[in-house]
């Protein structure tokens, strides 16, 4: 990867928990090298650190050591505020549980980044009607989650995801909670989006779908890199 293009950086990131008296590693001396309008897959077993690396990245949680750059910032030296801001403005979030507001419906779940960015109403409008169309959810924009099937929410949450337009959008195995056909929807979404609008996915997965899918793969075991893939 080329550094002077690269969107993210993790330089040397080793992650510990504490568990009782033990102190448990989770990454160890990650290296890592992202550039714009990457379709990257983060795989691995349970327990290889594949999530802890995506949370860490998407400033859900802090490395014991070492440095996360995302555009140029180093996400270990921003107080809690400049992190805030960096999750609503430059991250987009893709959960396996979906993670959408019950009572809102899949208008107001997908807008509400822009809204709290303050963007005027009539703009969040148009961006939000030209996403949801964009999904496959045209028609259901008042629908609340309990009256959408899981692939149809994951929709939703993909559509909140790229809302403001973020650097990264990162996945959490966002397809473990679907069917196999539902999972090959969403992924030709994913693609899609990537491919015409140049949106930069990261994602954690063990699916095959997600792998054989993703344009390079990064497998990791026992917290470290161990083969780096590039089609």
């Amino acid at each position: 990867m080329n550094k002077a293009k690269a969107i993210l950086e993790m330089r040397h990131v080793v992650k510990h928990y504490r568990q009782g008296a033990m102190d448990v590693p989770a990454l160890r001396g990650l290296d890592l090298i992202v550039s714009p309008g990457e379709f990257t897959a983060l795989s691995g077993p349970s327990g290889s650190g594949k999530t802890t690396a995506l949370n860490l990245i998407g400033a859900l949680d802090s490395p014991t050591s070492g440095k996360v750059i995302l555009e140029g910032k180093d996400l270990t030296t921003l107080g809690r505020s400049a992190l805030s801001r960096m999750r609503r403005d430059r991250i987009g979030f893709v959960f396996q549980a979906y993670n959408l507001i019950p009572v809102l419906t899949a208008y107001e779940n997908a807008e509400i980044v822009l809204a709290l960015q303050g963007v005027a109403p009539e703009k969040r409008r148009e961006r939000v009607y030209q996403l949801l169309s964009d999904v496959g959810l045209e028609g259901m924009e008042h629908r609340r989650p309990d009256q959408l099937s899981g692939g149809q929410q994951q929709r939703v949450a993909i559509a909140r995801a790229i809302a403001a337009d973020p650097a990264v959008v990162l996945a959490d195995e966002p397809t473990a909670n679907v069917d196999s056909e539902t999972a090959e929807k969403i992924l030709d979404i994913m693609a899609a989006l990537n491919q015409t609008q140049g949106v930069t996915f990261i994602f954690s997965t063990h699916d095959p779908r997600v792998m054989a899918r993703a344009r390079r793969n990064v497998h990791l075991a026992d917290g470290r890199i161990v083969r780096d893939e590039t089609t």
